[in-house]
């Protein structure tokens, strides 16, 4: 695998263009991307990111909805066979987030050996070194980073998106494209990527749009693949409403009956390597989901009878979010706060982000029953920290008591 890595050429092909047109085509949705792999684009040099172009159309600045299409070209190349790796030798992307940690720890407990892309940052990974992983640094958006990582690799799990103050399509678009054309040409065996469940159906919001295009890339790549897509992790509830609660601030809230089906992110990495295990799941789209749906008010009203008192909730009317979301498409420099305007107004629709999941359960010989319900997840926290601050409020009479 070293020398196969010494062989590989200096630059990747590129990913495809972005283009945005105002009319449909074969596929829906604002993204379209032509794929190519061929001996001859291979063979040119990996300094450059990924070239992408986005036309708009108008005299302001407006994102016209447009298709993704996906055509197949030339056949993706493995540059050689290189040596054999072990199955347990895996690549984390983007360990240090609320589902990639769990991924590495769960991929950790189960005897992997783990390895862990981040990208450089002023304070390092250090906890997950002490887990046992290896951290390597790379970054998505600068593709010559990225071989290197892949040595010696087995399986890749991409658990990364872009950060807040990014533009959407650097890291969820450019980077993904860039991982999943090296993983292909350094004969990575299987690739695992998280996907955003019904990202199909809303090509008006340029994340799912990348999401679902990322997805019909990496199915036309030629790589042993599992796609995965998620509903809404726990965790998230914990910042967004369980916390404020508890120190009286305000909780955001809109008046919109979104339900969504939240799942412990460590049910997600546990179910994820069942699948990974499984060799009948090769090439399949799965969705996970937790064991109810929820509305923002159910949550509200759950974190307020657990933690023993009520919510100060501040409602934002979906209106709002929308009249917001066209005003920062107006400039080019608030274009990026419009596509996650447009997340959140999806969140925030009469949408349900659900799905059964017995044939799910079947398929990975789960019982439903093992998985964690919302209300106990809740109910641990809220009974872990109100026990803490019990202790430190009984520690803090001790003291002025002994002074």
């Amino acid at each position: 695998m070293v020398a196969m890595a010494c062989r590989l050429p200096a630059q990747l092909a590129t990913p495809g263009k972005l283009h945005r047109s105002t009319k449909a085509s074969t596929c829906h949705g604002a993204l379209s991307f032509r794929r190519t792999l061929a001996p001859e684009a291979i063979g040119s040099s990996l300094s450059s990111a990924p070239s992408s172009s986005i036309t708009l159309t108008g005299s302001s600045y407006k994102r016209p909805l447009v298709t993704c299409t996906g055509q197949t070209s030339v056949g993706a190349v493995n540059l050689a066979p290189g040596t054999p790796v072990r199955p347990t030798s895996i690549l984390v992307v983007g360990a240090t987030g609320t589902l990639g940690r769990q991924i590495v720890r769960r991929a950790l407990d189960e005897g992997y050996d783990v390895r862990c892309l981040v990208r450089p940052r002023p304070a390092p990974a250090d906890f997950l070194r002490d887990w046992g992983a290896t951290v390597v640094n790379a970054d998505l958006s600068k593709p010559e980073t990225i071989p290197a990582t892949l040595v010696g690799i087995h399986t890749v799990i991409d658990c990364a998106t872009g950060r807040p103050e990014e533009p959407i399509k650097r890291v969820d678009w450019e980077g993904k494209v860039a991982l999943i054309q090296c993983a292909k040409a350094m004969g990575i065996q299987k690739f695992v990527f998280f996907s955003i469940h019904n990202c199909d159906k809303h090509p008006e919001v340029p994340l799912m749009e990348i999401k679902y295009c990322t997805e019909k890339f990496l199915q036309e790549s030629g790589l042993n693949h599992i796609i995965i897509r998620l509903c809404g992790f726990m965790q998230g509830l914990i910042g967004q409403y369980a916390v404020p609660i508890l120190e009286e601030k305000s909780v955001w809230g809109t008046d919109a009956p979104t339900r969504i089906a939240y799942m412990d992110t460590q049910d997600v990495a546990r179910l994820t390597f069942i699948a990974l295990r499984n060799e009948n799941i090769n090439a399949k789209l799965l969705t996970f989901a937790g064991p109810r749906a929820w509305t923002t008010q159910e949550v509200i009203t759950l974190c307020e009878r657990l933690a023993g008192q009520d919510a100060n909730v501040t409602t934002v009317p979906v209106s709002i979010l929308r009249l917001t979301r066209q005003l920062t498409r107006l400039f080019e420099w608030t274009n990026d706060v419009a596509d996650r305007l447009a997340f959140s107004e999806v969140l925030t629709s009469d949408t349900v982000f659900s799905v059964p999941m017995v044939e799910t359960y079947n398929l990975l010989g789960v019982d439903a029953k093992d998985i964690v319900s919302l209300e106990k997840y809740l109910q641990d926290y809220f009974t872990n920290i109100l026990k803490k601050l019990k202790d430190l409020k009984a520690q803090s009479k001790q003291t002025d008591i002994y002074f």
